[in-house]
């Protein structure tokens, strides 16, 4: 007799009030980790996100990657018969998180100091942008403004121009944090039986991302440089370009790693002792110059003998990859970590979480159609449709 897995978070409900990335993000973890997450969404148009793009059979990449594993209830929370719904499924839940605009769970009576009374045991997790409180409480926030607030695209890019980062990375963050935050609250319900608030704010994650630059400004008294691909106080490090027109990445973190390069990746070991290239701060001196001898070594060979080369002599490196190649990662398929995962438009490939659990594979439930469980939660509660 085969037995349905039992997952960590089994018989806990989230509803989630959420839209675009921070929010599902983390409620997505609690889904694929085994509680039921149910999704509000407005008719008609549902979570923004849906329409961020349409390149997975014709679905938002975003929203099939933050939103699978959940039940999508359509409700118009400007209506008032939407408040008997909501307030049935917050009896019932043991969470609430949300990230609408500043302000707008208290006009709706959804803050955590109105529902505590209400339901003791309910958990809420407040997502926004900058927090109450302070003369930005009411700003909007967008991952692209965060990165920009937190200091992450003063410190990211080129000497020549800065640059954001490639991912949604404040978004995820927070997402992080929320998620981090919102198990840590259950644990702490279990000893108290009571619910308690959980705030997390899209500047204050990523800001805490940003504490090495941070401290080294503040302390040191000067940003540290943006330097691309390479590294201010270590050389060489950074992208070099093999014979076949293909990049790898590698970079040495002492004078040991510096004799092994020598010997085994240049085969010059007359470079070891050479007076321009003994130690790193004279290799950080000179590394115009050493980078160009490394291109000269490395212009007979492929990537694949420079990354064999660089094996061998024991030097970290990787190659330059683009999504595709990540997607065709044999670690991924050695360690069997691809799932398909159902959607409205048919199955896609995705990878599990990286958290792996001894005994405990996480759900990954199907991507909902906007409004599918709509009927079947409203029978639930009690409600015509």
């Amino acid at each position: 007799m085969t037995h349905a897995p039992i997952r960590p978070l089994q018989g806990i409900t989230v509803l989630a009030l959420e839209h675009a990335v921070a929010a599902p993000f983390a409620s997505r973890q609690l889904a694929d980790l085994g509680a039921r997450v149910i999704k509000i969404e407005r008719p008609g148009a549902g979570d923004f996100a849906r329409g961020y793009d349409s390149t997975v059979l014709g679905q938002s990449s975003f929203f099939v990657w933050a939103n699978r594993g959940k039940e999508s209830l359509a409700l118009d929370l400007k209506q008032p018969e939407s408040l008997p719904v909501l307030h049935a499924l917050l009896a019932r839940c043991d969470v609430l998180v949300q990230n609408l605009a500043p302000g707008a769970t208290a006009r709706l009576g959804l803050d955590f100091d109105s529902l505590h009374a209400q339901y003791p045991r309910l958990i809420v997790c407040d997502v926004s942008g900058y927090g109450e409180g302070g003369p930005h409480s009411d700003k909007k926030a967008y991952d692209l403004l965060i990165q920009a607030a937190s200091g992450l695209i003063s410190v990211t890019g080129t000497p020549e121009a800065p640059a954001r980062t490639g991912i949604s990375i404040a978004d995820i963050s927070a997402g992080m944090y929320a998620y981090s935050g919102i198990l840590s609250a259950l644990l702490q319900r279990g000893h108290t039986g009571q619910g308690l608030r959980v705030e997390v704010t899209m500047l204050e994650a990523l800001t805490e991302w940003m504490s090495y630059p941070l401290n080294f400004s503040h302390y040191g008294g000067q940003a540290p440089v943006r330097s691309g691909l390479t590294h201010p106080t270590i050389a060489p490090y950074g992208e070099y370009c093999a014979g076949d027109g293909k990049s790898v990445i590698f970079g040495l973190q002492n004078d040991r790693e510096w004799a092994d390069f020598c010997r085994a990746v240049l085969e010059r070991p007359d470079l070891i002792d050479d007076p321009r290239f003994a130690r790193n701060t004279l290799r950080v001196q000179h590394r115009t110059e050493l980078d160009a001898i490394i291109t000269q070594c490395l212009a007979p060979l492929t990537r694949e003998q420079v990354l064999q080369r660089l094996d061998a002599g024991g030097i970290a490196n990787a190659p330059l990859a683009e999504p595709q190649d990540v997607w065709n990662h044999p670690q991924f398929e050695a360690r069997q970590r691809w799932r398909e995962v159902a959607t409205p438009q048919g199955p896609i490939q995705a990878l599990l979480p990286p958290a792996t659990l001894g005994g405990s594979e996480a759900a990954m439930g199907a991507v909902p159609a906007l409004g599918e469980h709509t009927g079947a939660i409203l029978r639930e509660l009690g409600f015509a449709d």
